[in-house]
């Protein structure tokens, strides 16, 4: 999953991260990386107040010239086992494709949590693929799936997103369950905030979900539109 747009480097606020020290109750330095599920009862389809996994549901977003459009597909992926959806997010820059990711998610009935199996990463320049970075998949050299968005999210939880070592070792903390946010999709209330970083990498990445929407706010995008699933029309 897109820690931040492609060319948004510059506005990352950068911070030093502290080396990673044990903790029995929460994993690695207090951040939850393991999530004792039975994964036989994990759906690929399902939602949560701040997370819509439902065929055909698709998010509009713009920085710019920039934009990203996130997709819920009609195809799912065995991945560890699991049945996972494909959720694709496809980035332009300029004007220009230049990234395409096909996210493994998966739905947790009981608990509403939706948890994270990994990507497939295509990077562009001039219509040409030119590399996967941050591709993986759990079950796949050591990596395990994490927590995308909690079905209950709490001020203070501290969990893993993505868990695959020297690859991809993104983290979020929840920040706020009261936040409001004026965007050209709409004026949401009650909003989740997140706050990423990464185990691996320098930076802070913040993430704003509003309820029964999910995804508003990714760093510099912002959303501009989006489409129910199924027979629903653009809102």
């Amino acid at each position: 999953m897109k820690k931040t747009g492609i060319g948004l480097w510059a506005i990352m606020i950068i911070s030093t991260l502290a080396p990673a020290t044990s903790d029995q109750a929460g994993g690695v330095a207090g951040w939850k990386d393991a999530f004792a599920i039975d994964k036989n009862r994990l759906a690929s389809v399902g939602r949560n107040p701040f997370f819509i996994l439902e065929p055909g549901y698709r998010l509009h977003f713009a920085f710019g010239k920039d934009t990203l459009v996130v997709s819920v597909l009609e195809e799912t992926e065995v991945v560890d086992g699991v049945t996972t959806r494909i959720v694709e997010e496809r980035e332009t820059e300029n004007g220009q494709l230049a990234e395409v990711s096909r996210n493994f998610f998966a739905f947790d009935p009981e608990s509403g949590d939706v948890y994270y199996f990994g990507e497939d990463v295509d990077e562009y320049k001039n219509g040409k693929i030119i590399g996967h970075a941050g591709a993986w998949r759990a079950g796949v050299k050591g990596a395990r799936f994490g927590l995308m968005v909690p079905g209950a999210p709490a001020v203070g939880d501290r969990y893993h997103q993505e868990n695959a070592p020297k690859v991809a070792m993104d983290r979020a903390e929840v920040v706020s369950l009261a936040e409001t946010l004026e965007t050209p999709g709409g004026t949401f209330k009650n909003c989740l905030r997140i706050r990423e970083t990464s185990a691996i990498e320098r930076g802070t990445s913040v993430k704003i979900y509003a309820p029964g929407i999910g995804l508003v706010k990714d760093d510099a995008f912002v959303l501009t539109k989006f489409e129910k699933a199924s027979k629903g029309g653009i809102q």
